[in-house]
């Protein structure tokens, strides 16, 4: 990835969440229960994304469209927490999202309904992309409600516009994806569900190693990450400096897992932070960021976990 020395990364939120965390003894539905704790945080992926590259130093501006006075709340709280940011208001209110949490019975979250911007808060999106210098790094993260609606048509004209001055890499689905793998962007990071979508029904039980070398011919995505919880991540790199055009994979290091929410994005930003900062070549990157993402399925919160636990051993080959 061609960069400068210290490359700043925006990432782009497309869907914020003001998410409330309880727990319970003991829950099950159909009855009343009092929590025992609470606690407030912010979601959406760029805001996980630059949680984890605040805590590797990485320089980086979290981009969002907050509404209402659940976006207020998390505006406080990402100022309150040391985030760089800057926030296009939009009419509606900021979704909300409800964990629950009980010793001995599986995390359930429960999420609002979708938020997406409005035009104003679109236009003036496009309007800041536009001024990006040359080579900056835009991390689109997550769903983006409306990004095909006649709303968003002067953000995708400003998208467009980037892509070929700068550095744009992708960990989204859904119409954003399915737009954005037929431009020459850097970087897709998805999951295995995700991938699986972009093939015809006929194609979808082929191993993702033989899709990755058509997806390699296919779309003009220059790298490619395919990840399937805690089994193996599947990679490709296809730059003109590359020479890893062959698809290969790795397995995380194992961990007792906890809660998985948000080590995708944890593995996101740490390859980001591979690429760029530490100029890795994609192998290596995935192998550098597969032990954080384990420890970050190895604790409760996200991006929050303790860096002496992050596993040792390099990530294993996949045999």
């Amino acid at each position: 990835m061609s960069a400068p020395t210290t490359p700043h990364i925006y990432t782009l939120t497309g869907n914020l969440l003001a998410e409330r965390t309880q727990d319970f003894a003991a829950w099950s539905p159909g009855k009343t229960h009092r929590a025992t704790s609470q606690s407030f945080q912010v979601g959406g992926k760029g805001i996980n994304v630059s949680k984890m590259l605040n805590r590797l130093g990485t320089p980086n501006t979290a981009l969002c469209f907050p509404g209402g006075a659940s976006g207020a709340e998390c505006l406080a709280w990402l100022r309150y927490h040391n985030f760089n940011l800057h926030a296009f208001p939009t009419q509606k209110a900021t979704r909300t999202g409800l964990v629950i949490r009980a010793p001995g019975q599986p995390e359930t979250t429960f999420l609002g309904p979708d938020s997406p911007p409005d035009s104003i808060a679109l236009q003036a999106c496009a309007d800041y992309l536009d001024a990006l210098p040359d080579n900056s790094v835009l991390a689109l993260c997550g769903s983006f409600p409306g990004l095909d609606t006649p709303d968003a048509a002067p953000l995708r004209t400003a998208l467009e516009r980037l892509i070929p001055r700068a550095i744009i890499c992708a960990d989204t689905y859904g119409a954003p994806l399915t737009w954005l793998v037929e431009r020459p962007v850097s970087l897709i990071k998805i999951n295995r569900d995700e991938f699986d979508l972009l093939f015809p029904p006929a194609e979808r039980s082929t191993p993702v190693l033989a899709r990755l070398a058509t997806a390699r011919t296919r779309w003009p995505v220059q790298r490619w990450i395919i990840t399937e919880g805690p089994g193996e991540v599947c990679f490709i790199e296809n730059t003109p400096s590359s020479t890893a055009s062959t698809p290969s994979s790795l397995r995380p290091p194992p961990i007792a897992e906890i809660s998985p929410t948000g080590s995708g994005d944890v593995l996101f930003a740490c390859v980001l932070h591979a690429l760029l900062i530490k100029k890795f070549i994609l192998a290596d990157a995935v192998a550098f960021a597969l032990p954080f993402a384990s420890a970050n399925a190895a604790s409760p919160g996200i991006a929050d976990f303790p860096m002496n636990q992050v596993p040792q051993s390099r990530s294993l080959p996949t045999p």
